[in-house]
């Protein structure tokens, strides 16, 4: 008879998903050394060989496809098992692990962390600063519980089959200047246009803002933009108007409130906005997700949160 552990199946099922031992050991935070020991134990229990040799690193074979498959759903039974058993105690309880890009995680995630300290003590939270590309695949595998990622206007993200995609705030965004740039006192809307011969900073390419401040400057302004700095950090990119080195074109959740360093405009084209989305398991949540969920709506609340 052939035994099952739960937790080297999870293993095979990274290892479908991300495809080298390398890249399941960091998603997972072990060795490739533990990732492949782990898998090798796994063989052993069913009795039969699950990867083969490719090149110089191993895939899975017709019985590991197949019982890649077969843990899906034995995981998911199981994540349905442990909600289903924490609905009928008295008090929540639970891990919940959320992942969000660094504004959501520090003006939302944080706060709802502290909420959820007073009312729901017995819930453990782990906070990860995540964009939605990098978290995608732990939130499938059940590595990650919620990720909050974002989305603007003219740049709509995909929606994977599996998720749950609900929108939490939305934002306008605004033009962020250094206070000594010669746009910075007039006060008014500001257009794309006009920042032709600025220095852009926006996150690292492969991220929906830098995807979008090149296609805003590209739609509204006509031309490419002089794009030298790249952090996903937004302090940075802030730090860098300051310096007088670069424009940005950020959400107001990014901003400090009442920074004399900075000037910050509307845009001359309006409804320009970015939508930050909670993503989930399209399947029911545990209570202790559930309890966290309501907390960070609540503290997207002042910001305009849509909850």
């Amino acid at each position: 008879m052939v035994t099952l552990d739960l937790r080297r199946l999870r293993f095979l099922r990274e290892f479908e998903e991300r495809g080298t031992l390398a890249a399941v050991a960091a998603a997972l935070g072990y060795s490739p050394s533990t990732v492949s020991q782990q898998l090798g134990l796994l063989e052993k229990d069913v009795g039969i060989r699950l990867l083969e040799k490719a090149g110089r690193g191993v895939r899975l074979n017709d019985a590991g496809r197949l019982l890649a498959q077969h843990a899906r759903v034995l995981l998911s039974a199981a994540e349905a098992a442990e909600t289903d058993l924490a609905a009928l105690g008295g008090a929540v309880r639970g891990t919940v692990r959320a992942g969000g890009l660094q504004s959501a995680a520090r003006r939302l995630l944080v706060p709802a962390l502290a909420r959820m300290r007073g009312e729901h003590p017995h819930v453990r939270v782990e906070i990860f600063e995540l964009e939605l590309e990098q978290a995608l695949p732990g939130l499938r595998l059940g590595a990650v519980d919620l990720v909050v990622g974002d989305e603007y206007d003219g740049h709509p993200r995909p929606r994977p089959a599996g998720m749950r995609f609900t929108v939490l705030l939305e934002e306008p965004l605004r033009i962020v200047l250094p206070v000594a740039h010669p746009l910075a006192g007039a006060g008014g809307p500001v257009a794309i246009g006009a920042l032709r011969a600025d220095v852009w900073t926006a996150s690292a390419e492969g991220t929906g803002h830098h995807a979008m401040v090149v296609g805003t400057c590209r739609a509204l302004g006509g031309y490419e933009p002089d794009l030298r700095h790249r952090s996903s950090d937004s302090d940075v990119q802030l730090e860098l108007v300051r310096a007088g080195a670069a424009v940005a074109l950020l959400p107001p959740l990014a901003l400090p409130a009442g920074d004399p360093a900075i000037a910050v405009r509307d845009l001359a084209a309006p409804g320009l906005r970015r939508r930050l989305v909670v993503v989930t398991r399209d399947t029911p949540p545990a209570p202790a997700l559930t309890a966290f969920l309501t907390a960070v709506s609540r503290a997207a609340a002042p910001y305009g949160g849509t909850g």
